[in-house]
């Protein structure tokens, strides 16, 4: 079986590592604080000490970083993955990032006779404990054919989206959209509890009307019940909706919408929120505390 580095073992990474594991895949792990490496060791895992060590001899290397910043860390750092993978490997990133950050780790790593594949993921803590991800892939495509199986122990869909950069920014249009639908919910949940109606018969009715999504059958139970508890942090969000917003500078699209909701993510990260889930801009909309 294929040896896997894999770097970056938060909420979303360590139960992909996991499962990677479960399949049979012979893993060296790497993160930043060496505490959330300690399940791992436990199962005999080996632990390294960098990317780069993580990614001595591997056939894949896989990522999940925060952001642009990290992402360039782990990959083109001092230790970083590129300069120690061996020619042939293929570098999986499933960081959101830049499309121009995509672009660059993948040009760094063709000069290396390394493959990059930017694979952002559609999917939260729930699908990516239970195999559920969907993998948004950017990047060579004969590459892409050989990382399906790795793709497939973690996910129900990978599908390449195009080229280095493709996968990127569909994953920022996708967030865009994910962090609008949830800034609407939060103030739909304020008018629905200032005129006192029913709690469970506002989720069933607007979980099944024209505007039902998984974001709407879980981001609305979590606000009508104050579980705040993150599945995604709001900061993360606010970063994934700025770097849209750049995006679309640069492609000379006007974004309005786009432009008014990271204003309120922006705040509510400001108000000290951002380590909570993303729903939590409900009590910027709301003005109410957190706890209450």
């Amino acid at each position: 079986m294929n040896t896997v580095a894999f770097i970056g073992l938060g909420a979303m990474g360590s139960r992909m590592a996991a499962n990677l594991h479960a399949a049979g895949y012979k893993l060296r792990v790497y993160n930043r604080d060496r505490a959330k490496t300690k399940p791992f060791a436990e199962k005999g895992i080996e632990v390294c000490d960098s990317p780069a060590a993580a990614a001595k001899g591997a056939t894949f290397v896989c990522s999940i970083v925060s952001d642009d910043v990290a992402t360039r860390e782990v990959m083109l750092g001092a230790s970083g993955a590129l300069d120690a993978a061996p020619s042939g490997a293929i570098i999986v990133d499933f960081s959101t990032t830049t499309p121009a950050m995509a672009r660059e780790v993948a040009r760094a790593a063709a000069a290396k006779g390394l493959t990059y594949l930017e694979a952002p993921i559609s999917g939260s803590i729930a699908q990516a404990q239970g195999k559920e991800l969907v993998f948004l892939v950017g990047g060579d495509a004969a590459a892409f054919e050989k990382s399906k199986p790795l793709l497939a122990a973690m996910g129900r869909l990978a599908r390449r989206i195009g080229d280095s950069g493709a996968g990127a920014t569909l994953k920022l249009i996708n967030n865009m959209l994910s962090a609008t639908l949830t800034a609407a919910i939060a103030e739909v949940a304020q008018v629905a509890e200032a005129a006192n109606l029913d709690r469970e018969a506002v989720m069933e009715i607007l979980a099944e009307g024209a505007a039902g999504s998984r974001l709407m059958k879980t981001k609305l139970p979590k606000i009508l019940r104050r579980d705040f508890s993150p599945q995604f942090q709001l900061e993360l969000m606010d970063k994934d909706v700025r770097y849209f917003l750049s995006l679309a500078q640069e492609l000379d699209c006007p974004t309005p919408i786009a432009s008014l909701v990271r204003s309120q993510y922006q705040a509510a990260k400001r108000a000290q929120l951002g380590k909570l889930d993303t729903c939590a801009v409900f009590l910027h909309v709301s003005g109410e505390k957190p706890g209450k």
